[in-house]
C-alpha cells in the first residue's frame, strides 16, 4: 500500500494536513484506502487511519527483509498479507509471527525463522510478557522485539513509554528467552501440518 494514493481516497484539509472545521481536538487522522486489490475475491479494499498501521507495516516488511534469501530469487516479488480479525494485545508481536508462519507455509528460502515478543513494564517495573490490550494501555512502558532463530539475535524493535536502559535490558533477556517457546511452538505446529499420522 506505499503506492500513490488516490485524491478521493483522502480526507484532509485545505492546508494538507489532517483538519475538521470543528476545530483543534475534532481533526480526523489521515486515511487512505485502495480497492479491489484482490483478483479473485468479488470485492476488496484495504483501508488505513493514522500512521500507526504504516508504522507497524514497514517494521514488518523490514524485519521480513532481513530474514528472506531473496538474491536467490531475482525480480521476484514477495507479498505478505495480515489481517487483522482482532486485537488482544501484542498486535505487532502476532503479525510479526503470522508473517514468519506465512513465510515459511509458502516455502520461501530464509536465513533463518523469526519471531515476535512484546513486553510491558507497569508503573512499578514490573515486566509482563505479552500484555493484553488492557495491560498495555496501562503501562509505562511497551517494547517489542523481533528475534531470529538461530543465535537469538535483534532483528527489530520497537518501544513506546519511559524505560531505563536496565529495564530495556531486562525486557530484552526475557524475550530472548521467551522467543525459545515461540520456536518450539513453530516447530510443534509444522509437525503436525506435515507428520502422516
Amino acid at each position: 500500500m506505499e503506492g500513490a494514493m488516490r485524491s478521493d481516497a483522502k480526507i484532509r484539509g485545505e492546508s494538507g494536513t489532517e483538519s475538521s472545521p470543528r476545530g483543534p481536538g475534532c481533526s480526523l487522522r489521515h486515511f487512505a484506502c485502495e480497492q479491489n486489490l484482490l483478483s479473485r475475491p468479488d470485492g476488496s479494499a484495504s483501508f488505513l487511519q493514522g500512521v500507526a498501521e504504516k508504522s507497524r507495516e514497514r517494521l514488518i516488511r523490514n524485519t521480513c527483509e532481513a530474514v528472506v534469501l531473496g538474491t536467490l530469487h531475482p525480480r521476484t516479488s514477495i507479498t505478505v498479507v495480515l489481517q487483522v480479525i482482532s486485537d488482544a494485545g501484542s498486535l505487532l508481536a502476532c503479525c510479526l509471527n503470522a508473517a514468519c508462519m506465512a513465510l515459511v507455509d509458502a516455502g520461501v528460502p530464509m536465513r533463518s525463522l523469526f519471531c515476535g515478543v512484546t513486553c510491558a513494564l507497569d508503573s512499578d517495573g514490573t515486566l509482563m510478557l505479552d500484555p493484553t490490550a488492557k495491560q498495555e494501555k496501562e503501562a509505562r512502558a511497551v517494547l517489542t522485539f523481533a528475534l531470529d532463530s538461530v543465535e537469538r539475535k535483534l532483528l527489530m524493535s520497537t518501544t513506546k513509554g519511559l524505560y531505563s536502559d536496565a529495564e530495556l535490558q531486562q525486557c530484552l533477556a526475557a524475550a530472548q528467552a521467551a522467543s525459545q517457546h515461540v520456536f518450539r511452538f513453530y516447530r510443534e505446529s509444522l509437525q503436525r501440518r506435515y507428520s502422516k499420522s
